[in-house]
């Protein structure tokens, strides 16, 4: 509403640069405005919400990141063991247990 009679303003007086102003802040809030309640996010608990989801997501991303870290670790480890058993089978080692 208060939208409309900024741009009838604007129309019957010209333009000026603070009514040009006071029409993008306008229509800024009121886009704003319909993007929050078209996401369900209009009402007062929306900012606990997304905190909330923030820190989900970072739990997330942690947890991603351990999991990589330990089957990364857990390869190494059965790299280097198969690297010893195939040295020790090409050094004779099952023979040195006879």
């Amino acid at each position: 509403m208060v939208l409309a009679q900024l741009i009838g303003q604007a129309g019957e007086e010209g333009a000026d640069l603070v009514t040009l102003r006071a029409i993008v802040e306008e229509a800024g809030e009121l886009g704003a405005r319909r993007a929050l309640a078209r996401l369900g996010l209009e009402d007062a608990g929306a900012g606990k919400d997304m905190a909330e989801l923030r820190e989900l997501l970072g739990a997330w991303r942690d947890a991603k990141r351990s999991a990589l870290k330990a089957a990364f670790a857990w390869g190494g480890r059965m790299l280097a063991a198969l690297v010893l058993v195939g040295l020790a089978v090409k050094l004779g080692f099952p023979g040195w247990l006879k």
